[in-house]
């Protein structure tokens, strides 16, 4: 009888152990971030899942969708490391270049519509939602005049993501 009780409670602890406890909280009482790694295989996703998630919200609002441009995405590739690099997230490259600049560099010769900039542990999807939830960003994701996007992020050893999406018209 007592291996019964002691088996039931050791079944017991074994699956309280298992249970989902919900998020950790810090003591400010927000969740800690969970860190994000972008693998190979969310690399290849993560374009397509902001494309699909911008155009969304464009289509919510009634404008018209934007088509991923690789000038557009290899300018916020680099300045997403380059930000990395001077560790600080700010719309001027370290070589003093503006982002109407480093679209000309990555051959965009379109009009440069906007530029959203983060640095976060977050992934895409975070900070997107994050970005619609300022007026200043949101205007640069929603506004009707982009007809391309560029969107591009580099990730520290740390794990900490410097995103940058770049908006233009061909």
């Amino acid at each position: 009888m007592n291996s019964v009780k002691a088996l039931v409670l050791l079944a017991t602890l074994g699956l309280a152990a298992c249970a989902d406890k919900g998020p950790q909280l810090g003591p400010d009482g927000k969740p800690l971030p969970v860190l994000y790694r972008i693998t190979k295989t969310e690399s290849a996703a993560i374009p397509g899942r902001v494309l699909a998630n911008v155009n969304e919200l464009r289509a919510k609002r009634g404008t018209a969708p934007v088509a991923m441009n690789a000038a557009l995405s290899e300018a916020a590739m680099r300045h997403s490391k380059d930000m990395a690099e001077q560790n600080r997230p700010w719309h001027w490259g370290s070589d003093g270049s503006s982002p109407v600049d480093r679209t000309r560099r990555a051959g965009f010769y379109g009009t440069f519509v906007g530029e959203n900039i983060s640095e976060t542990y977050e992934n895409d999807v975070e900070t997107l939602s994050a970005w619609m939830s300022l007026a200043d960003t949101r205007d640069v994701i929603l506004n009707p005049v982009a007809t391309q996007i560029g969107f591009g992020w580099y990730q520290e050893a740390s794990g900490k993501v410097w995103w940058t999406m770049v908006t233009g018209h061909e």
